[in-house]
This record gives structure tokens, sequence and C-alpha cells, in this order.
């Protein structure tokens, strides 16, 4: 749950399991929004209603006074529009340097192409070794290996008066959920996994660990 209370209920549907998700718990945390997760717990479903209303049958979602938000990106800057006070946040289009908006690019493909391998191999049970998952599992490293490289440039360029921006807790979440889900192992990526142990110790990555939602307790078994 969040720390403080806010005019309307700030709910997130999502998964505890999900990196689109905790990138949303994270904002919520950082701003200090309060907040309900309500768990999806059947990633199979595809009632929209289960998610709640999204047509894209995607999480996360937020609801506020009734009127749902689509998309982790949207749910942070929803959140930082209910911080009071307000944050300095930064956001992609604060950045103009092409070395900045490919990291962005990059690590929203990485967070897409975990969820895209995890799906088909674990979930729908695919063949790995299918051109699709065989590509996307190559553009996910070689995505890793850009970052890796340049990461270092990347935080440079970003303002030193910010207290969170949404590339660094996007790659956090991204990098952690390699430990949660070994979809590439993190040994080739030491920037990476330097980054993401600093990134640790901050209070929201504390509070938001990856786990499974337990199933409500009247599901059948």
């Amino acid at each position: 749950m969040g720390h403080h209370d806010t005019a309307d209920r700030v709910q997130i549907v999502g998964r505890s399991s999900s990196h689109f998700t905790r990138l949303a718990l994270i904002f919520a945390h950082e701003l200090g929004v309060s907040f309900e997760l309500v768990p999806v717990h059947d990633m199979t479903e595809t009632d929209p209603a289960i998610y709640a209303g999204n047509p894209a049958l995607k999480l996360p979602i937020l609801r506020r006074g009734g009127s749902p938000v689509f998309g982790a990106e949207n749910i942070c800057r929803a959140l930082a529009e209910l911080a009071d006070p307000p944050r300095r946040v930064v956001w992609p289009e604060q950045l103009g340097s092409d070395l900045a908006r490919n990291a962005h690019e990059l690590v929203r493909h990485a967070m897409a192409a975990q969820v895209q391998l995890i799906f088909g191999t674990v979930v729908a049970q695919l063949p790995a070794d299918n051109l699709y998952f065989v590509k996307a599992r190559e553009g996910f490293a070689g995505a890793l290996a850009w970052l890796d490289e340049h990461l270092a440039r990347v935080l440079e360029s970003l303002p030193a008066s910010r207290e969170l921006s949404l590339f660094e807790a996007s790659l956090y979440c991204l990098v952690d959920h390699l430990t949660f889900r070994a979809t590439l192992p993190l040994q080739p990526y030491p920037a990476l996994v330097r980054f993401a142990q600093e990134f640790a110790a901050r209070p929201s990555a504390q509070r938001t660990p990856y786990r499974f939602d337990a199933p409500p307790a009247n599901a059948a078994s």
C-alpha cells in the first residue's frame, strides 16, 4: 500500500510478477500516492473485464474515480499528476539526444520481448526454437548488450536534480525481473547488474519485490 492519501481511490490492476506492473508500483511509492493493487491471476483470460476494461488484454491498468488509464508509462504520468507535493520526474521527451532516445526505445523493446518469450514459451508452451522466439531472444540480448555498453553515458545525460526518471525505474524493473524470470543470463551485463544493485536500495524497490500473487481463497483447487 502507498503511504499518502489522495482525493480519489486509486487502484492498480496488474500482477506482482510483472515488470510493467512493478514500474507503476514503484512510481506510486516514490510519488507518495496511496493505492490498492488488484491482482489478475490468469493471463490466459480473454475477457476485457478481467483487465479492467482494457481491450488490448494487457496490464497494468490504473483506475481512479472509475476512469481507467491503460499502460505503464501512461499510469506513471497519471500518478505524477496526483503527487502532492510534485516531484522532479524526468520523462523521455525531456532528453533530446539520440543516445537517450535509443536507450528508452531499447528498454521498452526488451521489456516487451521478455513478455513475448515468457508468454509464448512458458505459458503457451510453444517451441522455444521457433524462429519467432529465436529472433526475439537475440534482439533481447542485443538490446541488453547495447544498454550495458552505453549505460554510463545515458545516466550522465540525466538531470542531476531528478528525484526519479522513467528510464531508471524501467531499467531496474527489467534487470531485476531477469533474476525472477531467468529468460537470459545476467553475467554478460555487469553495468546493468551494478545499476540494479544500487537502485534496489531505494525503499520503493524494497517494497515491490517480484512474487506470484496468491489466488483467491475460494478459487477452485
